[in-house]
Protein backbone atom coordinates (compact mmCIF):
# COMPACT_ATOMS: atom_id res chain seq x y z
CA UNK A 1 0.00 0.00 0.00
CA UNK A 2 1.26 3.25 -0.80
CA UNK A 3 -0.59 5.50 1.03
CA UNK A 4 -3.34 5.39 4.21
CA UNK A 5 -6.03 6.22 1.95
CA UNK A 6 -5.20 2.76 -0.13
CA UNK A 7 -5.15 1.12 2.89
CA UNK A 8 -8.64 2.31 4.03
CA UNK A 9 -10.11 1.44 0.69
CA UNK A 10 -8.63 -1.74 0.91
CA UNK A 11 -9.51 -2.48 4.61
CA UNK A 12 -13.11 -1.38 4.11
CA UNK A 13 -13.87 -4.03 1.33
CA UNK A 14 -13.78 -6.72 4.19
CA UNK A 15 -17.46 -6.48 5.52
CA UNK A 16 -16.78 -6.95 8.95
CA UNK A 17 -14.41 -3.65 8.92
CA UNK A 18 -16.84 -1.71 7.05
CA UNK A 19 -19.63 -2.23 9.71
CA UNK A 20 -17.55 -1.42 12.34
CA UNK A 21 -16.29 1.88 10.91
CA UNK A 22 -19.89 2.54 9.50
CA UNK A 23 -21.06 2.32 13.15
CA UNK A 24 -18.42 5.48 14.40
CA UNK A 25 -19.13 7.71 11.30
CA UNK A 26 -21.08 10.22 13.18
CA UNK A 27 -18.18 10.70 15.92
CA UNK A 28 -15.32 10.40 13.01
CA UNK A 29 -17.69 13.03 11.70
CA UNK A 30 -18.06 15.32 14.20
CA UNK A 31 -14.25 15.01 15.10
CA UNK A 32 -13.20 16.05 11.90
CA UNK A 33 -15.89 19.03 11.70
CA UNK A 34 -14.71 20.38 14.48
CA UNK A 35 -10.96 20.28 13.56
CA UNK A 36 -11.84 21.53 9.95
CA UNK A 37 -13.43 24.36 11.97
CA UNK A 38 -10.51 25.07 14.21
CA UNK A 39 -8.22 24.38 11.48
CA UNK A 40 -9.78 27.12 8.75
CA UNK A 41 -9.70 29.40 11.52
CA UNK A 42 -6.07 28.94 12.83
CA UNK A 43 -7.14 28.75 15.67
CA UNK A 44 -4.59 26.11 17.86
CA UNK A 45 -5.73 23.88 20.62
CA UNK A 46 -4.60 25.78 23.00
CA UNK A 47 -6.30 29.04 21.65
CA UNK A 48 -9.40 27.27 21.41
CA UNK A 49 -8.42 26.00 25.33
CA UNK A 50 -8.40 29.65 26.65
CA UNK A 51 -11.73 30.49 24.46
CA UNK A 52 -13.93 27.63 26.16
CA UNK A 53 -11.70 27.16 29.35
CA UNK A 54 -11.66 23.10 28.15
CA UNK A 55 -7.96 22.14 28.50
CA UNK A 56 -5.91 21.21 25.42
CA UNK A 57 -5.70 17.96 26.68
CA UNK A 58 -9.44 17.39 26.52
CA UNK A 59 -9.36 19.54 23.21
CA UNK A 60 -6.39 17.15 21.75
CA UNK A 61 -8.34 13.72 22.89
CA UNK A 62 -11.75 14.68 21.33
CA UNK A 63 -9.90 15.17 18.48
CA UNK A 64 -7.79 11.99 18.36
CA UNK A 65 -11.30 10.35 19.32
CA UNK A 66 -10.17 9.12 23.06
CA UNK A 67 -12.52 11.72 24.66
CA UNK A 68 -16.10 11.57 24.42
CA UNK A 69 -17.47 14.85 24.93
CA UNK A 70 -20.77 15.65 26.27
CA UNK A 71 -23.77 17.72 24.82
CA UNK A 72 -22.57 20.76 27.15
CA UNK A 73 -18.96 20.68 26.10
CA UNK A 74 -20.02 20.26 22.55
CA UNK A 75 -21.64 23.33 22.78
CA UNK A 76 -18.45 24.95 24.91
CA UNK A 77 -16.67 24.48 21.73
CA UNK A 78 -18.76 25.33 19.06
CA UNK A 79 -19.19 28.67 21.09
CA UNK A 80 -15.19 29.15 21.20
CA UNK A 81 -15.31 28.73 17.24
CA UNK A 82 -17.81 31.10 17.19
CA UNK A 83 -20.45 28.78 16.14
CA UNK A 84 -23.72 27.20 16.69
CA UNK A 85 -23.87 23.44 16.99
CA UNK A 86 -26.49 21.91 15.19
CA UNK A 87 -27.51 17.85 15.63
CA UNK A 88 -29.72 16.27 13.09
CA UNK A 89 -31.73 13.03 13.53
CA UNK A 90 -31.88 11.77 9.85
CA UNK A 91 -33.77 8.93 8.18
CA UNK A 92 -30.99 5.77 7.82
CA UNK A 93 -32.38 3.91 4.61
CA UNK A 94 -33.66 1.00 6.46
CA UNK A 95 -36.87 1.04 7.69
CA UNK A 96 -37.45 0.99 11.59
CA UNK A 97 -41.02 -0.38 12.90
Amino acid sequence: MSSYKDYKKKALENPEVKAEYDAFQPEYDLIQAMIDARVSQNITQKELSEATGITQGDISRIENGTRNPSLAMLKRLAAGLGMQLKLEFIPTSAKHN
